[in-house]
């Protein structure tokens, strides 16, 4: 899941500031980790020690309450219930990445990407949007072709993926549902030719780019076979102790399988 953690940090600068180019300096002061990561990280926690994804989300919002939350998340992760809200926000997509690692077979990987999603995001899209992602890294992992991976993500939940980034650019704008921002994450994907490509490309389109290069980054790693060493040199020392400990502890277990 570095790979998400590198896009979350890449895109975070540029959230509020897009850039529609690809000629930009990939680190700098300003790059950092945001909810992307930290929820991302929970997840990873959950899984490793089987406890529920909504007590690891609310433990660790609580860990870091000024990682840039959305407002409904916010509310829920204060509130004493775990019921969920309706969500169909990209939320669900970007932390899901964990889910397309730890599992050995796709039916678990769509299963469990609906768990994590619905416990807050139990919105059709909301779920469509995380299965999605887990999806396309659990088949980017196990070695499908970028045009297997597209047919399946058609076939089986629906996005159209019949657009370039290169007809999107010039009106694309910042959108928070998993509908119009998970497609256009994928396609920087399977226009990329290599890792670092596809986070420019992610982050050349605007709109939410923390959480578009969150998710690029994710399904780029699985299929490129990991993050580049000058990537993760940066990556690493951003994170904080406990953002480290689990990571480090994730990618063992996953390479351990």
């Amino acid at each position: 899941m570095l790979g998400a953690i590198a896009g979350d940090m890449i895109g975070s600068r540029f959230e509020w500031n897009n850039y529609k180019g690809k000629d930009f300096e990939l680190f700098n002061e300003a790059s950092c980790f945001t909810d992307d990561t930290v929820l991302t990280v929970a997840q990873a926690d959950s899984l490793l020690n089987k406890v529920p994804f909504a007590h690891k989300l609310k433990e660790y919002y609580r860990s870091y309450p000024d990682a840039g939350y959305g407002g409904s998340f916010h509310q829920w992760a204060l509130s004493g219930s775990e019921a969920p809200y309706g969500s169909w926000g990209n939320g669900s997509a970007m932390r899901v990445s964990p889910v397309g690692w730890f599992f050995e077979d796709l039916e678990t990987v769509l299963a469990e990407a609906r768990n994590s999603a619905a416990v807050t995001h139990n919105h059709p899209e909301g779920i469509r949007g995380a299965q999605a992602v887990a999806a396309a890294i659990f088949l980017a992992r196990k070695g499908d072709s970028k045009t297997a991976i597209r047919r399946f993500i058609h076939s089986r939940l629906g996005y159209r993926l019949d657009f370039t980034l290169e007809q999107i650019r010039p009106d694309y704008r910042f959108d928070v549902s998993c509908q119009g921002s998970v497609p256009q994450a994928l396609q920087a994907f399977f226009e990329s030719v290599d890792f670092i490509d596809a986070l420019r490309s992610a982050v050349s389109i605007g709109g939410d780019s923390d959480t578009i290069a969150c998710i690029t980054g994710g399904v780029a790693e699985a299929f490129y076979g990991g993050v580049p060493a000058a990537v993760a040199e940066e990556v690493w020392p951003r994170l904080d102790s406990l953002l480290t400990r689990v990571t480090r502890r994730f990618r063992e277990r996953v390479e351990a399988q």
